[in-house]
């Protein structure tokens, strides 16, 4: 009995630390209001992304595998990790190389890609989508509905529909804006557990500074 309780543990310990890379059903691309972030974590932790020149609005938080319930993380990948200046080379879109690189490690190793070609895939994926103007020109914080950005986002790209995009929130504030994605980067609808919106009337939305 001893020796099967610790075959057990063992298969147990052999998939603790991640899953098989490309073994998922579809990408979530998540983007995140910099402002939101640097409120809560950016700012205290020094980031770039936040800096007082900095410009960002919606930034690219991460391109995540999912499967239809639940998703895999730092997965057993047969590729190398990026280089330095793959990972920098992303801060136009995600705010810093090191978010990149924690992306990478976290999620991009799941896709079963080379790190160049997942990181140009979730650019691809980011520049597919219509961010509204109307949130980068606010001049001011403003206390709104989570329900009007999902709208905005939908009005500015029509091959979107309510259950392939979802808005989240955190402490009261508007967090993410998450779209659903086939591995070949078409819509889709979201599974059970990503398609929860979040049901503020009055979230903080501040603006970029």
């Amino acid at each position: 009995m001893r020796w099967v309780l610790v075959l057990l543990l063992s298969t147990r310990l052999a998939f603790a630390d991640g899953e098989k890379a490309g073994d998922f059903d579809y990408y979530v691309l998540s983007l995140s209001w910099s402002p939101t972030w640097c409120a809560l974590e950016g700012d205290a932790r020094g980031s770039p992304e936040c800096a007082a020149d900095a410009d960002f609005g919606w930034v690219l938080h991460g391109l995540w595998p999912q499967y239809e319930t639940g998703w895999p993380s730092y997965c057993f990948s047969p590729y190398g990790n990026p280089s330095r200046q793959t990972t920098d080379g992303m801060a136009d879109i995600m705010g810093s190389g090191g978010l990149a690189w924690y992306q990478w490690k976290k999620h991009g190793r799941c896709a079963g890609l080379a790190a160049e070609s997942y990181f140009d895939q979730a650019r691809r994926a980011y520049e597919a989508i219509t961010r509204p103007e109307v949130f980068h020109k606010l001049t001011r914080a403003v206390e709104l509905p989570a329900a009007v950005v999902e709208e905005a986002f939908l009005t500015e790209n029509p091959q979107l529909w309510p259950d392939a995009i979802t808005v989240t929130c955190k402490d009261a504030r508007i967090q993410e804006v998450r779209i659903c994605l086939t591995p070949d980067l078409e819509p889709r609808d979201c599974g059970a557990d990503t398609v929860r919106d979040c049901r503020l009337q009055n979230a903080l939305f501040e603006p970029v500074r």
